[in-house]
């Protein structure tokens, strides 16, 4: 299974947490950093003055006593991309927003942040194209190509947010709409001409089967000379659709189209004929 394609999420986003989950959340840190010895004097210092600031200094006691009336919002970074640039940019020390009102800092996260974190969650099933004949064929012998059916179907990723208030989800989906055949040589004939076989009626390209031998395939290539004593490096790119759909937002959002290839060995051996 691969990711979607290259593009990536957001790597921090802000979050909602409760009076109660931030002060646990704060107290727990204070506490593993201060009572650990390993750690340096500067590290201590740190973390303390943070917790003063929301427990006994700015603030009091984590505003438990306003818990009914908002939320802390804090940074959050992916876990992969802690030490990526883009990561350092949710930079703002949590702040509290009162109920009802917008978090103004970019990077809140709303149902598109979640729908654009569900993006890098969907995996794709691998690209191995079907070939009839199978991995040798014959120089001017039509050689169909097709996918399983079964694995080419639409993908879906749900991300949900549950927390302080704060309800929402964003569902992903990739939809495969067509396959790129590259045959790896210019002396070939790609089936269409664009080498680009759309989806006809749920599948990509047809599976051949007896008595098809005169027909030309919907989705193939037709090889003009022979490998030689090697192999052409046929790549096969699946081209995915992606949309997500999310709280309070109507109908289905784009998002950057997925590709994913793979190559495969095919041997092309000239037609004997024998002279009598």
């Amino acid at each position: 299974m691969a990711p979607v394609g290259d593009w990536t999420p957001p790597a921090c986003w802000y979050e909602p947490y409760s009076a109660d989950e931030f002060a646990k959340d704060t107290e727990d840190g204070y506490s593993t950093v201060a009572n650990d010895p390993r750690q340096p004097s500067y590290a201590k210092s740190s973390v303390g003055q943070f917790r003063n600031i929301y427990k006994d200094g700015k603030y009091k006691n984590y505003n438990k006593d306003k818990a009914d009336q908002g939320s802390w919002w804090v940074a959050t970074r992916d876990p992969d991309r802690w030490m990526d640039d883009a990561a350092q940019v949710c930079n703002k020390m949590p702040f509290w927003v009162k109920n009802g009102e917008t978090p103004q800092v970019e990077n809140a996260v709303t149902p598109e942040i979640l729908a654009e974190l569900a993006y890098n969650k969907v995996r794709l099933p691998d690209t191995e194209v079907t070939l009839a004949p199978a991995d040798t064929t014959k120089v001017n012998l039509p050689t169909w190509a097709w996918l399983d059916k079964r694995q080419f179907k639409p993908v879906s990723v749900t991300a949900a947010l549950n927390a302080a208030g704060v309800d929402i989800q964003a569902t992903t989906t990739a939809e495969p709409v067509s396959l790129k055949i590259d045959p790896g040589t210019s002396d070939a004939t790609t089936f269409p001409a664009s080498g680009e076989c759309p989806i006809i009626n749920g599948r990509i390209g047809e599976p051949y089967a007896a008595g098809k031998a005169d027909k030309t395939p919907p989705c193939g290539v037709e090889y003009l000379r022979s490998s030689g004593n090697g192999t052409y490096k046929l790549n096969a790119t699946v081209t995915w659709k992606i949309h997500w759909t999310g709280t309070g937002v109507a109908g289905e959002q784009p998002l950057p189209d997925g590709e994913f290839g793979t190559t495969q060995d095919v041997t092309v051996q000239e037609i004997q004929a024998v002279n009598r």
